[in-house]
């Protein structure tokens, strides 16, 4: 493979092992491009002081100001206690784990200065384990510049390290030819227009001082909107393209009497929205063609995806075929799994489960019983479908895809 190309491997980078390496493919990251369109999270606001008297509960900000009072108060927790003032109001910082050395460096006179979430303490407003400094009283520490990015991560992987990893991946971008534009001009809408690709990525990675804050944090900025038009863009053009491939194909029909999905409507503590009884429906009519059906259920977190998946698998199995339910991470399976479990059980469907971490004697079981009939509804990772998995009579396949920003290649399809 080619060194500096997106394509590259992140073992490339400097800093990245084989556990590192690991521990980011867990985030979906395995080349370079990929840290590329890991996006963050949200935003710490560094780049000011505020002023203690202008604190609210649950704003994050950066503080300043000399310790007044540090005690170890003893209660159902010890905790140290560190007043500190800066002339226009107080704060208490609260530690609960803390060592000698903190208690020598938080000592009365200190000027200490530290980041973090202001909450609604017993008698005033307090910092809990916030990220500190000690300033010595003739050293002039600027603050940061930027605005500093939050990224989605995992155990062992840190921010500061993922940020200098994303830091290298920047810059590739330095090379105009390295992420071509595809998005043509004639596509673009309004402000989406007025950044490229390469533009836009910068722009959310490394934010310059002058940014509209709340925008950027509302993620309402045009640079967002950039990355969410071409991802969304993308998404459809594929789509478009597989299901005028699938549609070269026949499949079965996949039509049940209806009594299984009626059995879990009933047992539901909670009636289908509008909105989830017209994506059921809309699903169900493909599934009655003889076409194979390619159809993406997107909504937010907690919209209630899993239960229209959970209708749609049931009509399958009424139909007589087996439904697989597959996750990107074990985590979010195992999660499925327990949901299945409690919906499906009681309507007496065999479930099965596939895994990387099963042991030799628990896949052999499951993939004979999967290859006999005797699994229904299938719910695991990609484990599901190695080539030693054979199903009986597959019908029906549900993917629990986590959504990113910024799938660049899907555009090169068009």
């Amino acid at each position: 493979m080619d060194k500096n190309t997106l394509s590259q491997p992140v073992t490339e980078l400097k800093g990245v092992g084989n556990k590192v390496a690991e521990r980011l493919q867990k985030l979906g990251i395995w080349q370079v491009q990929d840290l590329l369109f890991h996006l963050p999270l949200r935003y710490q606001d560094r780049t000011r002081l505020l002023p203690l008297g202008s604190l609210r509960s649950h704003q994050e900000g950066l503080v300043e100001g000399s310790v007044k009072l540090s005690q170890v108060k003893f209660g159902r927790r010890r905790s140290l206690l560190c007043h500190i003032e800066d002339g226009t109001g107080s704060l208490v910082l609260r530690f609960f784990h803390f060592s000698k050395v903190q208690q020598q460096q938080l000592k009365q006179g200190a000027l200490v200065r530290c980041f973090g979430e202001v909450r609604t303490g017993p008698s005033s407003l307090e910092m809990v384990h916030p990220e500190y400094q000690i300033i010595a009283d003739d050293k002039i520490v600027p603050v940061d510049r930027d605005l500093t990015p939050i990224y989605p991560t995992t155990e062992g992987v840190h921010q500061i390290g993922f940020r200098k990893l994303i830091k290298q991946a920047l810059t590739f971008l330095n090379d105009d030819q390295m992420l071509p534009e595809l998005l043509p001009q004639a596509a673009r809408l309004h402000d989406v227009a007025d950044f490229s690709l390469v533009e836009a990525l910068l722009f959310v990675h490394q934010p310059p001082p002058d940014v509209d804050v709340e925008l950027l944090m509302e993620r309402r900025h045009p640079t967002q909107r950039r990355l969410a038009y071409e991802e969304l863009l993308a998404q459809h053009l594929g789509m478009r393209r597989v299901r005028s491939q699938a549609q070269q194909h026949k499949a079965p029909i996949l039509k049940g009497d209806g009594k299984h999905r009626q059995a879990l409507l009933e047992q539901l503590p909670f009636p289908l929205t509008g909105a989830q009884q017209r994506v059921v429906n809309e699903i169900l009519v493909d599934m009655e063609q003889d076409i194979p059906m390619q159809r993406l259920v997107q909504g937010d977190v907690g919209s209630g995806k899993t239960v229209v998946a959970a209708l749609a698998v049931l009509e399958a199995v009424s139909a007589g075929f087996q439904a697989v339910m597959m996750a990107p991470t074990e985590l979010l399976a195992e999660q499925h799994l327990q949901t299945f479990k409690t919906w499906l059980e009681p309507l007496g469907i065999p479930l099965g489960w596939c895994a990387g971490k099963q042991t030799a004697a628990q896949r052999k079981q499951v993939v004979e019983q999967l290859k006999e009939g005797h699994i229904r509804v299938a719910i695991g990772t990609h484990a599901l479908f190695q080539d030693e998995v054979v199903f009986n009579n597959l019908g029906l396949v549900v993917i629990d895809e986590q959504h990113r920003f910024g799938v660049h290649q899907r555009l090169a399809l068009r």
